[in-house]
């Protein structure tokens, strides 16, 4: 679980406004969890989903997340490069761009 100082600022004002948005969003990720996928499975496929719906945002928190638990960045890429066949090239050289962000930052 994130603390407070690891949570998005525009996440934390969100729900300090709407604390029921903010309840039922806790509820979905609970139940998202819930199942026989391990962690590092689900961040990974998260990720995935991300990548497809062009969600630069959700990239750029689902990469940090999965350093977070250890995922490695060529780990990381390859779900990029797993993208490419569906998204074509224009797409998934963006998310590529998305997810080396926050790689490079990670390593810097």
């Amino acid at each position: 679980m994130k603390t407070p100082s690891q949570t998005p600022r525009a996440y934390r004002d969100f729900v300090t406004r709407f604390p029921q948005l903010g309840a039922a969003w806790d509820l979905i990720k609970e139940a998202g969890a819930a199942g026989p996928l391990d962690e590092r499975t689900c961040r990974l496929i998260k990720l995935g989903i991300a990548i497809g719906a062009l969600r630069e945002g959700a990239v750029h928190s689902g990469v940090r997340k999965a350093l977070g638990l250890g995922i490695s960045p060529a780990e990381l890429e390859q779900v990029v490069a797993l993208a490419a066949g569906t998204l074509g090239l224009p797409a998934t050289v963006a998310a590529h761009t998305w997810v080396r962000e926050v790689i490079d930052k990670h390593e810097a």
